[in-house]
């Protein structure tokens, strides 16, 4: 059975990447914490994308082995995160009931390849209001 919700993929690296905080020095930990204050999001939706919602966080490199929460599945990307999250995209976009899906990233050439698959894209302030 499909899923009905929509899909909210976040790039972990490019939303941790969007605050100076020292996020170099413990991607883990960053990746964690982002994680772990995007739960809310889950329930509540985004903007423009009521909840509930459907939340993978991409991580890569040191951030791997990040463990999901409740309301946040987390998706390690096996080599490059951008290519995990415009796979994610397009499954949504491939589904028998094509579901919307949403990506949260800055980057310019992931927003291109996502949104060739439908997906409408928000910048990390989204769900980092100090980005």
């Amino acid at each position: 059975m499909p899923n009905p919700l929509p899909l909210v993929i976040v790039d972990a690296a490019n939303v941790v990447g969007s605050v100076p905080d020292g996020w170099w020095r413990d991607r883990r930990g960053a990746a964690e914490r982002l994680r772990d204050s995007l739960v809310r999001y889950a329930s509540d939706g985004l903007p423009g994308t009521p909840g509930p919602v459907d939340l993978v966080l991409v991580v890569e490199g040191r951030a791997r082995d990040v463990a999901p929460v409740p309301g946040v599945r987390v998706a390690a990307a096996p080599g490059s995160g951008d290519d995990l999250i415009a796979e994610l995209a397009a499954g949504a976009a491939a589904e028998t009931e094509p579901r919307p899906c949403v990506v949260v990233t800055a980057d310019r050439e992931l927003r291109r390849r996502v949104e060739a698959h439908g997906a409408r894209c928000t910048g990390p302030r989204t769900v980092r209001p100090g980005a």
